[in-house]
């Protein structure tokens, strides 16, 4: 029996597995019926029905208010949001060939937490008034982790090249040290950039809109586009450096574009997002457990499983402790953290 379907699109060919088609087919069902859930779940519960009318503006004007202009922006934002974290969590695995690699350890987050306490507190005048647009803020924490990331890479690069446990090592420092300078922001500056920057730090869609949901969508399939065209190229890296050497792959070209990917797919999402965390660390590892290693399968089933990762933490988030309202990072760390412990002591011996 095949194990592989052909496709082929122009002079471009390749092969899919059947098992990998099955589980992106069964993720993107759990999605489609995640968003519906999440759309009708709230202080007002609309049934699916009534959610799947209001999409198309058949509902009544206050079911058609409620999914289209209340829920659905943050819902979308939760799923684009929570695929890009994964994504760029399962590069970084890849590149680096280490199981504990996300956006959050190696201090992409903790970067783009950085640059939106400081906008606050810097753009802020003495009545705690923001000087600038609010609207500037995911502009400042997208530049916030594109500019730790490469820090990271070039503080990691030595002798014509960059070790994979060093660049961890060196992202987990930056990681430490630009949290100690958010600490220190949110101390020094007014309470306000305090309250608000650590529900950000946290990780929340709260307060998503359509402008940014928008925004986020062309970036998302821009970046997946361009890591598909690099996607063998990454199955090379996890050779390890001499099978890829030996293969014809430029090893460390490579890397930079990949960390440029990671980079980006990581700043989008926490730019909109705030900083939702373990995400990238968890759903490459359950994608790897569903359809293996090969990163033709494992980048879109990991995006999937980001997104209703996010998507089913935010729903928790905000039903189960209504009427307040839980930052979903709060969640999704809640977690995490001991999936972090269970991996630690599972690789202890390696």
């Amino acid at each position: 029996m095949k194990r592989y379907v052909p496709f082929r699109i122009g002079n471009i060919s390749f092969l899919m597995n059947y098992r990998s088609i099955a589980y992106v087919v069964g993720l993107v069902l759990l999605t489609i019926v995640l968003i519906i859930l999440s759309l009708g779940i709230g202080q007002l519960n609309v049934s699916p029905i009534e959610v799947v009318r209001a999409l198309f503006d058949s509902s009544t004007d206050m079911n058609n208010l409620v999914v289209q202009s209340f829920r659905m922006p943050r819902v979308l934002m939760a799923l684009f949001a929570g695929a890009g974290l994964a994504v760029s969590g399962a590069i970084l695995q890849g590149m680096i060939r280490n199981p504990l690699a996300s956006p959050d350890i190696i201090g992409i987050t903790g970067g783009a937490a950085f640059a939106t306490v400081g906008f606050l507190a810097f753009f802020s005048d003495r009545s705690n008034t923001l000087t600038v647009s609010i609207q500037w803020l995911p502009l400042a924490s997208f530049i916030g982790a594109i500019v730790t990331g490469f820090l990271v890479y070039f503080l990691a690069w030595k002798n014509g090249g960059i070790k994979p446990m060093r660049l961890v090592l060196i992202g987990i420092g930056v990681s430490a040290a630009v949290q100690a300078f958010t600490t220190m922001i949110m101390i020094l500056g007014p309470i306000f950039t305090a309250s608000r920057a650590n529900i950000w730090i946290t990780g929340s869609v709260n307060g998503a809109n359509w402008s940014e949901v928008w925004t986020i969508i062309p970036w998302f399939f821009l970046l997946m586009a361009i890591l598909f065209v690099y996607v063998r190229r990454l199955n090379v890296q996890e050779l390890g450096e001499d099978l890829a050497a030996n293969a014809g792959s430029l090893i460390q070209r490579d890397r930079f574009m990949l960390i440029t990917l990671s980079t980006s797919l990581a700043g989008i999402a926490v730019a909109f997002a705030g900083g939702i965390g373990f995400v990238g660390l968890m759903a490459p590892h359950i994608a790897r457990r569903l359809v293996g290693s090969s990163f033709g399968s494992l980048i879109p089933v990991s995006a999937l499983v980001g997104g209703c990762i996010v998507i089913t933490a935010d729903l928790i988030a905000r039903t189960a402790f209504a009427p307040l309202e839980v930052p979903v990072g709060v969640l999704t760390s809640a977690i995490g953290a001991p999936y972090f412990i269970y991996l630690l002591y599972k690789s202890r011996n390696q």
